[in-house]
């Protein structure tokens, strides 16, 4: 029997933040989402890691490393939803979150 696919939603920031992307970091970054966090979100792999909450910089729980673009988001078990948070641009040791640095509320809706 199939695994159950998660769906995937984007809170108004981080639908903020995809527009800002140039239309290939868009294609890039949809691709990866469909690959990367349909089907076990919440399993590390080579592109996510867990994020520790005293970690400087947390943003969320979860982490997809799609290249230089970076997607933070959380995973609602009981409704197999993936909450995406938040979508960036790593550039050295920071983040960009819609061309700017910045923070990013996980409980921000």
């Amino acid at each position: 029997m199939p695994a159950v696919a998660y769906s995937i939603e984007l809170v108004p920031k981080a639908r903020d933040h995809i527009k800002t992307f140039t239309g290939r970091q868009r294609a890039t970054v949809v691709d990866a989402m469909k690959h990367q966090l349909l089907h076990e979100p919440a399993v590390a792999t080579r592109q996510r890691k867990p994020m520790k909450a005293d970690m400087p910089g947390y943003v969320a729980p979860w982490e997809l490393r799609v290249g230089e673009l970076r997607v933070y988001y959380e995973v609602l078990e009981d409704r197999k939803v993936v909450r995406v948070l938040g979508l960036g641009i790593k550039d050295r040791n920071r983040v960009l979150f819609g061309g700017r640095e910045t923070e990013v509320d996980p409980c921000e809706q």
